[in-house]
């Protein structure tokens, strides 16, 4: 089988973070968004990835090489000249997605963090009968969404209802399906939408159906959501393989620590944490869901809460780092500094506390 990602643009949302790799590179739960998708992909049996890319392929490539070899999955991008919209970048990587088996074939956002439970969306595919399966997941707020319009019993989408003002359901697409190679016949090169245009198309044919997602769900394309993001995965982490998760007495929930970092005496970590390759804790320090990427550092008795510290970045003695600040790459924060959602961009050094929530250029 064979498998689309849609990885598109620049990743503002998530910047500063995104103006050192590409926003599929940027590290969650200590590795990168997009492998976690690769490799649930892979354990389904798909043998190929084709990235749908307007931006650095050549940086995702190179750095996906490597995984290559480990998976034992072809990594192939399909480079988009101008941005083609969520359905252009289909019709797009055409010939590398069709090769005459007539199996269906899977498409991702590379935002959408899950437990992609890829196994079931194929069984339900292909006991439908229908040209495309779409995952849906369950929300509280639908009128901030497109919502789906199906029937409960056998999944059949009626309808899309967009931003509601009057409730029709609670169920988003959740930007994970599943479509038969005839689908790419209804897609013409140029920009379009895959949502507004292609679905609705199928639905009136009576051909679309919808598998409600189960277990978690986020989009972490931007800072708040992948905070909230790291919570539900940790949490699924520790239903599904609690071992992964570090214990002891400085531990205070589900945290994910990688072996290589190094923790110093009286910490205080957790809930919701994930430390990476490289770091260094120093002693006395409080860090609470919060993400510490690969080599940072975190000295003596400093404080971090609701933050992204990006990599190779630094907080010095006593600061404390709350409400939405994130770090880009290699940022020095001096001894002592507050920081109030500060938004840092790469390789700045900030001497003075940032009161309250502001870019830092």
């Amino acid at each position: 089988m064979k498998a689309l990602i849609l990885v598109g643009g620049f990743g503002t949302r998530l910047r500063p973070l995104t103006l050192s790799v590409p926003k599929p590179l940027v590290d969650f739960a200590n590795k990168p968004m997009i492998l976690h998708q690769i490799e649930a992909l892979k354990e389904v049996g798909v043998t190929e990835v084709v990235l749908a890319i307007n931006y650095q392929p050549e940086v995702m490539l190179n750095f996906l090489k490597d995984f290559e070899a480990k998976l034992g999955i072809k990594i192939i991008c399909s480079q988009e000249t101008e941005p083609l919209g969520t359905a252009g970048p289909l019709a797009l990587a055409r010939d590398k997605l069709i090769d005459g088996s007539g199996e269906p074939f899977f498409v991702l956002n590379s935002d959408v963090i899950s437990e992609y439970p890829f196994d079931e969306l194929i069984k339900f595919h292909k006991s439908h009968g229908g040209e495309a399966t779409i995952m849906v997941t369950k929300v509280d707020e639908p009128s901030k969404y497109g919502v789906v319009v199906m029937e409960e019993e056998t999944g059949k989408v009626d309808r899309f209802v967009e931003k509601p003002k009057i409730f029709v359901g609670n169920k988003i697409n959740a930007g994970i399906y599943l479509l038969n190679p005839s689908v790419l016949d209804r897609i013409e090169l140029r920009p379009t939408s895959i949502e507004k245009e292609v679905f609705p198309q199928i639905a009136a044919d009576q051909k679309l159906y919808a598998m409600v997602l189960p277990g978690f769900w986020m989009d972490v394309g931007q800072p708040r959501d992948y905070i909230t993001g790291l919570r539900l995965y940790l949490n699924s982490l520790r239903k599904k393989s609690p071992s992964k998760l570090a214990g002891g007495s400085h531990i205070v929930g589900n945290v994910l620590v990688h072996e290589s970092a190094v923790i110093g005496e009286g910490c205080l970590i957790g809930p919701d944490v994930a430390i990476g390759p490289g770091c260094v804790v120093e002693s006395g320090v409080r860090l609470s869901r919060c993400t510490v990427m690969r080599g940072a550092r975190v000295k003596k008795h400093s404080c971090i809460s609701s933050s992204i510290i990006g990599w190779h970045s630094t907080v010095g003695q006593w600061a404390r780092v709350e409400n939405m600040t994130i770090l880009g790459e290699d940022v020095h924060v001096c001894d002592e500094i507050y920081s109030n959602g500060g938004v840092v961009l790469p390789h700045k050094e900030i001497k003075s506390s940032i009161l309250k929530p502001e870019i830092v250029m």
